[in-house]
């Protein structure tokens, strides 16, 4: 199926592995030009190597979405280089695990900086071009904790949470725009976050096994997700929180 985004421009954030660098390959895949941008200068020019394969523009950008002023500049240099973002996805690393009374407020700082506000910034650097222009799509990327909060992960739930309510508000405030917002949930996705949860590889086979599917994701079953998402054919797909999660969650609203 033709996704209808060959040409478009996307700027993906903690683009250098993960579920981050498995979105910007499904989105290259589809035409895509696509700026990567991450913290770690190594691994960053290893994934714009592996992007090149498919034949699209790709550049990169080291910068931290903590900083107050990383996203002004990210998308400056995104539009000089590749031209004006069309497509926006906000990944960042999840904050420590931990319980409530073991975060202390400059825990909560941090994740704040780290998984909302950095977040927030993006979209607002991002948005008045794409209502200028009539087109755009937001994918936030957050975590299966954004809908059912899950134990020892206090800050990862109260930040996640906060970035899909952003998502809601958005969504309904720019449809008539023509800019759609949307949201993904993983759950249990092979990446080095859950293998560094998990502790050990018996303790993520004992993962795996605890999902209706019988097995953890793989980090391109989020990413072809978000390529959707991001795509014409989701053009009446606005304002949700989806997802990918093998049907582990037993929330249903």
């Amino acid at each position: 199926m033709d996704l209808g985004i060959s040409g478009k421009v996307a700027l993906v954030t903690g683009g250098s592995a993960g579920i981050g660098l498995a979105a910007a390959k499904s989105l290259a895949r589809e035409g895509c030009d696509v700026c990567l941008v991450a913290r770690n200068p190594e691994r960053l020019a290893d994934a714009v190597v592996e992007l090149q394969e498919f034949g699209k523009v790709v550049h990169a950008v080291l910068a931290d979405v903590e900083d107050p002023n990383a996203a002004r500049r990210v998308v400056e240099e995104t539009r000089g280089v590749l031209g004006p973002v069309d497509i926006l996805v906000a990944n960042a690393g999840g904050p420590p695990a931990g319980r409530f009374d073991e975060a202390s407020l400059g825990d909560w700082e941090v994740a704040i900086q780290r998984n909302l506000l950095g977040t927030v910034r993006l979209i607002h650097a991002v948005l008045p071009e794409m209502r200028s222009r009539g087109w755009g799509r937001i994918v936030t990327i957050t975590s299966r904790s954004a809908r059912e909060a899950l134990d020892g992960l206090a800050l990862s739930n109260a930040t996640r949470s906060a970035v899909a309510g952003v998502v809601r508000t958005l969504a309904r405030e720019v449809a008539a725009d023509g800019v759609l917002v949307n949201n993904v949930m993983p759950g249990p996705i092979d990446t080095e976050r859950l293998r560094e949860l998990a502790g050990s590889e018996e303790m993520l086979a004992k993962r795996g096994k605890a999902v209706p599917v019988g097995r953890i994701g793989r980090p391109e079953e989020v990413g072809d997700v978000v390529a959707f998402l991001a795509s014409e054919r989701a053009s009446f797909v606005n304002g949700i929180s989806m997802l990918v999660d093998g049907g582990e969650s037993r929330v249903i609203a």
